[in-house]
């Protein structure tokens, strides 16, 4: 299975700690879905559920032509707070496309945890949203992850070969407010690549990389 691309991952807050946010990024059921067709064809693949004592399995099927049989691969499912048995099915469908690899790299996501100011809560409501703006693997295992919210403001880092910090780039004020004011994609992804910032090539909003340079502004 490939790997998930940043567009194919939801972010959402798992717990709410004073003035922070602890989030969790996974998968829906349409990925699962997509990738099965991508992978084998949809007409190669089909599911199916069952229940047992109260739990629903679902089973994932997949044709193998080799062995000219079919291979099928099983989890249970949780019920969900919100949606009850339509949750649960759902649950069910994407625990056996992990069977399957589907997203298992998600399971070495570090712990994400972004600051907040008092503005982006209503007593224990989290009226920011936030999105997975990046992300890159090695051996199959998440080595770079960055969350942005709904502004494009980037909010949180994960570079676990910390290739970025050692690029230790220069660049002036004058050349950051130019890549600021021009505001155009390719040119600051051109600009952010030569000054060493390869990872920028991930995020697809513009907005992300203006707040990255006002970063950089500041530390000059």
């Amino acid at each position: 299975m490939r790997l998930l691309q940043a567009n194919e991952i939801q972010a959402k807050v798992k717990a709410v700690y004073n003035s922070s946010v602890m989030l969790l990024i996974y998968k829906d059921a349409r990925v699962d879905m997509s990738i099965l067709d991508e992978t084998y064809g949809a007409e190669n693949w089909a599911c199916s559920y069952r229940e047992v004592k109260g739990n629903l399995f679902c089973t994932i099927s997949v044709w193998d032509k080799e062995k000219n049989m079919w291979v099928s691969k099983e989890d249970v499912g949780v019920e969900s707070m919100t949606e009850g048995e339509k949750g649960e099915a759902s649950d069910s469908f994407k625990r056996a496309g992990t069977k399957w690899g589907i997203g298992r790299e998600l399971y070495t996501s570090p712990r994400i945890f972004v600051n907040l100011d008092t503005s982006e809560l209503n007593g224990k409501k989290v009226k920011t949203s936030f999105y997975v703006s990046g992300i890159d693997y090695a051996n199959r295992e998440i080595s770079y992850l960055q969350i942005s919210d709904q502004y494009g403001k980037v909010r949180f880092t994960f570079d676990k070969t910390n290739k970025i910090s050692n690029k230790n780039p220069k660049i002036t004020r004058e050349e950051a407010n130019r890549i600021t004011e021009t505001y155009d994609k390719q040119i600051v992804k051109e600009t952010l690549l030569e000054f060493g910032y390869s990872r920028m090539g991930d995020i697809t909003d513009v907005i992300a990389f203006e707040a990255r340079i006002q970063e950089l502004l500041k530390e000059l």
